[in-house]
């Protein structure tokens, strides 16, 4: 292997260390969340237990990472199996998504309607078409922006259907899930700009936008409350305002060190979804500051490794695709820890590869395999290989 293909393969390595560092803290951190007020470990079926369930998640995340890596590798060697693999996650993905918005197809729960409730012989297990969007997403615009033989500075052929993919992957979510439809719209925007379109136009994109998360923002009352608690969450303590001090109260009591793994006293039901949005709290009260810097720490070397694989990586389509990847990872897990420490206002997503839960452990591991499967590829070709070449230069002559 050459000089440039070592460190490559080392970071794909530490990529995957580090996603397996979250995914343990995860089963750990349920399982000190909920052990006290869940069924014994031993309980059957095995899905009906939320440490086993989330056991059995994580496993499925290694496992996800495994076959995407080796998947991946295959889809990214060929232009037309890329573009198959992003036609097919973006329907699937906009299918889901709008069974969602059908009466009777969905489980709901405190009012909410974001997952497939299905029945298994080991117990019922949810899937969250979201979680799915958010690769899809990602996929469908590398592909929209590096591609298709059209100029991205374009309005038209260009930049007009990737900004209206955007759009419509927000508009999907968003009337259930606000802040996975803002998340939605940083990543796209995010991608935009790295895939070269014209800052005009994204500034023209983002007006809308803006009006647009306003209107969704005044669809749902609780949405406002949630802004106005936010203010000031001491004017309603017992109401909108509970959580977040409850959450506070929780990063507060652990102090430094905290209170000891399964010391903490926030999960005998005084944080509402304490294993699930609201974990990274109890990790503060029972880790400590340190524990919650370690999370942190992890985090900001999963980005670092993203990023420098996106920057070796050998075509414009697994850059753009690594680049969203890891900015979806990061993205959101800043804005879970900005709603449990109260810089922002609470929304319902999850930390990724740590809460509870089994479809955004998955689809987070699938990224991970995504991008590992880009860094070897980096590994073994350290320039554009022959046949993308090809392809580009095809592409120049056209769009000249």
């Amino acid at each position: 292997m050459n000089s440039h293909g070592q460190p490559m393969a080392s970071r794909a390595s530490w990529l995957a260390a580090t996603t397996v560092a979250l995914l343990s803290l995860g089963v750990v951190m349920v399982y000190s969340a909920t052990a006290s007020l869940d069924q014994q470990a031993s309980v059957v079926p095995v899905l009906e237990g939320t440490f086993l369930r989330q056991l059995v998640f994580a496993g499925s995340g290694i496992i996800a990472i495994v076959v995407s890596m080796f998947v991946g590798r295959w889809v990214l060697a060929n232009p037309v199996r890329r573009r198959w693999f992003a036609w097919l996650t973006a329907l699937m993905a906009v299918v889901t998504l709008t069974c969602l918005l059908l009466p009777g197809f969905v489980a709901q729960s405190r009012g909410s309607s974001r997952w497939f409730a299905l029945s298994t012989g080991l117990g019922p297990i949810g899937f969250q078409p979201s979680e799915l969007a958010k690769l899809a997403l990602v996929i469908f615009l590398a592909y929209l922006l590096a591609d298709r033989p059209v100029d991205i500075r374009s309005l038209g052929r260009g930049f007009l259907p990737a900004a209206i993919t955007v759009g419509v992957f927000v508009a999907l979510v968003g009337k259930e899930d606000f802040g996975t439809a803002c998340l939605f719209a940083f990543v796209g925007g995010a991608i935009l700009l790295l895939g070269g379109c014209r800052i005009t136009h994204l500034l023209f994109v983002a007006i809308v936008g803006a009006a647009g998360m306003a209107a969704l923002l005044y669809m749902e009352p609780y949405r406002m409350a949630r802004i106005t608690s936010f203010l000031d969450i001491w004017a309603d303590p017992r109401g909108h305002g509970y959580q977040p001090i409850q959450s506070l109260t929780a990063i507060a009591s652990g102090g430094w060190l905290g209170t000891g793994l399964g010391a903490g006293i926030q999960k005998f039901g005084y944080l509402p979804e304490g294993h699930t949005d609201f974990i990274f709290s109890l990790i503060c009260e029972e880790a400590g500051i340190v524990g919650g810097w370690l999370v942190i720490g992890l985090y900001c070397t999963f980005i670092w490794l993203g990023l420098r694989i996106t920057m070796a990586a050998v075509t414009s389509f697994e850059r753009l695709m690594a680049f969203g990847l890891t900015v979806t990872v990061g993205l959101q897990a800043a804005m879970n820890m900005a709603v449990v420490t109260v810089v922002t206002p609470t929304t319902g997503i999850s930390l990724p590869l740590v809460s509870a839960g089994g479809s955004g452990i998955v689809a987070f591991s699938t990224a991970v395999g995504l991008l590992m499967a880009i860094a070897h590829r980096s590994a073994q070709a350290p320039v554009i290989d022959e046949a993308y070449q090809d392809y580009r230069n095809g592409l120049g002559e056209e769009q000249t």
